[in-house]
């Protein structure tokens, strides 16, 4: 995990641009880099980083002598990256996974470098002898990125709009600021002024496409009748290759079904890889929380080091208007889930030296997790929710995992987002991924089921609203949040509130409040980087997201 920068174009004083470049320094603390390039008039390249593949030779932005020409700065991990070393004959000068875009790029041309990546990713490569700028990201955008450009040819690029924001405000001309979509790439030419020409937008991925790299596991080894096997051997490899780290990997455990199988796979390979340590666990909640009592059955079971954060109202309190910046959102479920997630990040890097953490996101989106996936009116509606939340995921959930971690300097994997395990499970027949027998993730469920991977109660566990799951059935996280929000909004502010915020205006205090604090940082930009807020489908007469005003929600049981 790191911080990308880049500036191409745009004429501000040095201050200003150490000043923003500083803003994403959370993302990459051990060590940064701030370069000039000559061959571009205000060009500039930035890099925060943390240290997790090749300490000695890892430092961006990224030049080989072979290739002198070209300039790589790029937050990811590519888990292919030996194999397509062996399939071209690419020879690596250094350790780094990410340098293999820079043979890609010169060997196979711009349109086969991000399709060719099995990984998680944000790039800006630069290319002064062609005059050209590549910038692409992951297919769901797990590794995040955003753009500012402007009508003139004014580029900047950065891993967090918290670093543009403020520059464009020196923009005269008309510009527009938003996250770089998941699944594309833009090819750019560099003009002689120093500003940029795009020639080129290409969605070289959307869930569900065929692949265009060679697979980790080849899809002749899977069994051509038994598909709990295929779902995991996949998902089992999907942990393994993300296990690619010179530092300490430990996993969240929330004790849900994701976390879980997640941690007892991750326990698997590391026993298998001899790792020299014990993978740590971390679970949080408000005394003996639901999720703290389930983590704890599961930490028991497949015999992590467990750590559990107790957390409290005034922790809440304390972190909110904090966490509103990190998230840049003001997405009502988003901010929620986002508290615990923080506060157990923060424990994380203070009290341990677990650096890379493993984490469940991606099943509900894939697997039909949601509760109001029982309401979907037929497996073919089902599908295509399952692909929008995919597609949206970078707004919503995978935001909030990459924030809340990042602001905390550690880096998140999720292998349920591995794009050969997606690819598969989407592929399955449409009315076997629904829930079954009023059991979301029942295709899940069954593929590990009596394989003592999980205890089976923890196997079968319902679906828990995380904000119920980190509290209790009596106080839910909402209703503690509400406490602490009544009296900063007051009646009036909210009934004036469509009068203020015309783009998704918000029907509450909380909502009203989250809004006014994404406003102070980043003004203007809510339609830009949230277009709606997260609801359940198929569900009336409902205007909160939690899953406890959905009827079938049962957590009280």
């Amino acid at each position: 995990m790191c911080g990308i920068w880049a500036l191409f174009g745009l004429n501000a004083p040095l201050t200003c641009i150490c000043e923003n470049f500083g803003k994403i320094e959370h993302r990459g603390p051990e060590a940064f880099k701030l370069e000039y390039d000559h061959a571009v008039k205000n060009g500039y390249l930035g890099f925060h980083r943390l240290a997790i593949v090749d300490d000695l030779h890892g430092m961006q932005p990224m030049r080989l002598y072979k290739y002198p020409h070209l300039f790589l700065l790029c937050n990811g991990e590519i888990y292919n990256h030996k194999q397509i070393g062996q399939e071209y004959g690419f020879k690596y000068v250094t350790q780094c996974d990410v340098e293999v875009i820079l043979h890609l790029y010169e060997n196979c041309g711009a349109e086969n470098v991000a399709k060719m990546l099995d990984g998680v990713f944000g790039f800006c490569l630069m290319d002064i002898k062609k005059r050209r700028i590549l910038i692409g990201r992951d297919p769901y955008g797990v590794r995040p990125l955003f753009k500012l450009f402007s009508d003139d040819g004014q580029l900047a690029v950065c891993s967090e709009s918290k670093g543009l924001i403020e520059l464009s405000k020196r923009i005269k001309s008309k510009w527009t600021l938003k996250p770089f979509s998941p699944g594309y790439y833009e090819e750019y030419e560099i003009l002689h002024n120093g500003r940029m020409k795009l020639l080129s937008t290409v969605n070289y991925y959307k869930p569900g496409d065929k692949l265009s790299f060679q697979v980790y596991t080849p899809w002749n080894e899977l069994n051509k009748t038994d598909v709990h096997e295929n779902i995991r051997t996949l998902l089992s490899n999907a942990v393994k290759k993300r296990l690619m780290a010179d530092r300490r990997i430990g996993c969240l455990l929330s004790g849900g079904l994701d976390s879980s199988l997640i941690a007892a796979l991750l326990v698997k390979h590391a026993k298998e890889a001899n790792l020299p340590y014990k993978i740590q666990s971390f679970a949080i909640g408000m005394g003996d929380s639901p999720d703290i009592v389930a983590a704890r059955q599961v930490a028991d079971h497949i015999g992590t080091d467990h750590h559990e954060i107790i957390f409290s109202k005034e922790d809440v309190e304390n972190i909110l208007d904090k966490v509103i910046y990190h998230l840049e959102t003001f997405d009502i479920t988003t901010i929620r889930a986002s508290i615990g997630m923080y506060l157990i990040s923060k424990y994380i890097k203070h009290n341990t030296q677990s650096t890379v953490i493993f984490s469940g996101e991606g099943a509900d989106e894939l697997a039909q997790g949601y509760i109001y996936f029982r309401d979907a009116p037929n497996e073919l509606e089902a599908h295509s929710e399952s692909l929008r939340l995919l597609k949206d995921i970078y707004l919503y959930d995978g935001l909030r995992a990459d924030r809340t971690t990042s602001a905390c300097s550690l880096e998140l994997r999720v292998p349920f987002l591995d794009l050969q395990f997606t690819n598969y499970y989407l592929s399955l027949d449409s009315v076997t991924r629904q829930p079954q027998g009023g059991i979301e993730k029942h295709l899940l469920r069954s593929a590990f089921d009596n394989t003592n991977l999980l205890p089976s109660n923890i196997l079968w566990r319902h679906k828990e609203a995380f904000s119920d799951g980190v509290t209790s059935i009596k106080k839910s996280l909402f209703q503690i949040i509400h406490e602490i929000i009544k009296d900063r909004v007051t009646d009036e502010d909210l009934k004036a509130a469509h009068l203020k915020y015309s783009h998704c205006t918000p029907k509450t205090k909380e909502a009203l409040y989250y809004r006014n604090i994404f406003e102070k940082y980043y003004e203007g930009q809510a339609e830009s980087f949230t277009p709606y807020f997260w609801m359940p489908r198929w569900v009336k007469g409902i205007n909160d997201p939690s899953a406890r005003y959905i009827a079938h929600y049962s957590a009280e049981k």
